[in-house]
């Protein structure tokens, strides 16, 4: 497996630029989480590695709280503090092995690109099972190795698929440790994600290295796949969407 990236290393200052998402696609994805937790309101949310809080406020519209965004890099956790407040939202240091939270206190547990990051996968579930009420829903936003897409980005960096099919869990090793904890697999769907609006809007992200796949990557691979990426931007003559696909895998 590769090495877990610091995030307070470098990825907090470019996160929010390189990972930026529309307003019409954050509320797609309340939509398609709503569809899978439970209809009463209010449901009492964990945003779980919440990161700089891109869909924390968002969850405390949609569900009506409290949101518990719990991350445990603390730049990402300040810049979300500071960006991303809420009445409804409380910003907590804690990581999927510490939860800082009561048993019983949350309906949705919600895992957005996070799942990978967990050192200690078994202590990870034990602790979403504690906090997790009776009938509540575990939502993961996630690449899975067994679904993976040939995105776009990997032709300037062939290497980024090798990482990333072994950075990333299959399903079925996450259901596997989900269910010891009695959490079954609910719902697998995959969600079209329109990423940029063209190659050019989509490189600019691209050379902030947004992706902690960027961290595993060696300074000459970056560069040369910075000036391949550069190459192709050049020769669009026509902008074209980059388009993505995310994968959630629901359980409770």
């Amino acid at each position: 497996m590769v090495g877990k990236v610091n995030y307070d290393d470098r990825q907090f200052a470019v996160y929010a630029k390189g990972r930026a998402m529309s307003p019409a696609m954050r509320d797609r994805w309340m939509t398609v989480f709503a569809s899978h937790v439970p209809p009463r309101r209010p449901l009492a949310v964990l945003d779980l590695g919440c990161g700089i809080g891109r869909f924390t406020p968002a969850l405390a519209e949609t569900f009506g709280g409290p949101v518990y965004g719990v991350e445990p890099s603390a730049r990402m956790r300040q810049i979300a503090a500071e960006s991303a407040a809420h009445p409804a939202v409380r910003y907590l240091a804690g990581r999927t092995e510490a939860i800082p939270l009561r048993a019983d206190s949350c309906d949705i547990v919600l895992m957005c690109l996070v799942i990978h990051h967990v050192e200690d996968l078994a202590a990870g579930v034990a602790e979403i099972s504690r906090v997790l009420r009776p009938g509540g829903r575990v939502l993961i936003r996630n690449t899975f190795a067994d679904r993976m897409r040939n995105h776009w980005w990997y032709q300037f960096w062939p290497r980024a698929a090798e990482i990333e099919r072994d950075m990333f869990p299959t399903t079925g090793e996450v259901a596997a440790a989900f269910s010891g904890a009695g959490l079954e697999v609910r719902a697998l769907e995959a969600v079209p994600e329109p990423l940029a609006s063209s190659a050019a809007d989509f490189a600019a992200r691209l050379r902030l290295r947004p992706f902690s796949t960027f961290e595993h990557l060696t300074e000459q691979e970056t560069a040369a796949g910075m000036a391949a990426l550069d190459a192709a931007v050049a020769s669009e003559t026509e902008p074209h969407p980059i388009e993505g696909t995310s994968d959630l895998l629901v359980l409770g």
